[in-house]
């Protein structure tokens, strides 16, 4: 079966407003921005999106919080994004925040038809006694809290200890980003942006991939697969100046070491 689309705008036409979406990425590594850009210019709104986080000002998730197209998110942090700061505590937002490796399990828990999980992650604190803030008025007061979730404890070789039970997620929809795909939708990712990228393809209903490299049914070696193509549903292939648009989140330098016989610093 080709899961080709010619364009990234085809891929999204048919997301609906009040859409769930699972989109991978880290911060800016294995974001699938092209898909974002084609769904910021569908108008698309009211989302509630599931990522690691929302990207950052300016690009990734960030275009469509800035946009205001996005009224739920579930995330492990709310990073280095002012703007999604500002809508949370501002009471623009609401947001679910819970555990990055909780987060992670619940995107494949729900691919793979588990619909919850006991973990350790949380236990003695407001992630499993409830009480976290998920949205807030505009003066600042919670007004949406957490619910208490269920806990029991296990005794696993002769240690008994408590643990807290998480539900699966599964989204309409999800955006991944990878650096090599087939027309099947059998896909390679690229070191780190393996990360959340094939968690958030598999709790998809329908999941959309954009590619830096498309080749033909049978050139990858099954053992290079990361993401089998039953999990896919659309392919989109990029061009080279956008599988080439890759900014730093954040550029870190250092002095040079001086030249002891100068005292100028070398190059």
């Amino acid at each position: 079966m080709d899961k080709q689309y010619a364009t990234a705008a085809e891929a999204v036409a048919d997301i609906p407003d009040g859409s769930s979406i699972a989109v991978g990425g880290f911060g800016l590594v294995g974001v699938p921005i092209v898909l974002i850009r084609a769904l910021l210019e569908s108008k698309t709104t009211d989302l509630e999106v599931v990522s690691n986080n929302c990207g950052v000002d300016g690009w990734g998730l960030g275009l469509l919080l800035s946009a205001g197209r996005i009224r739920r998110i579930i995330a492990s942090y709310i990073g280095e994004n002012k703007e999604f700061a500002r809508q949370y505590l501002g009471g623009e937002v609401e947001v679910e925040l819970t555990p990055q490796g909780s987060l992670a399990e619940r995107l494949r828990a729900g691919g793979v038809g588990i619909p919850a999980f006991y973990t350790a992650s949380g236990v003695g604190t407001v992630v499993s006694e409830g009480g976290m803030p998920w949205r807030y008025d505009s003066n600042g007061a919670i007004t949406l809290a957490s619910p208490a979730k269920p806990t029991a404890t296990f005794d696993s070789l002769g240690d008994a200890k408590e643990y807290v039970l998480e539900k699966a997620i599964r989204t309409d929809y999800a955006l991944v980003r990878a650096a090599k795909g087939d027309r099947h939708g059998n896909l390679v990712f690229e070191k780190s942006t393996r990360n959340f990228n094939p968690l958030a393809a598999m709790a998809g209903r329908i999941t959309i991939a954009e590619v830096d490299e498309l080749v033909e049914p049978g050139a990858l070696d099954p053992d290079e697969v990361h993401l089998p193509g039953i999990y896919v549903d659309r392919v989109v292939v990029l061009s080279r100046e956008e599988a080439t648009d890759l900014p730093i989140e954040k550029t870190t330098v250092r002095p040079r070491p001086a030249d002891s016989s100068t005292g100028t610093e070398t190059n």
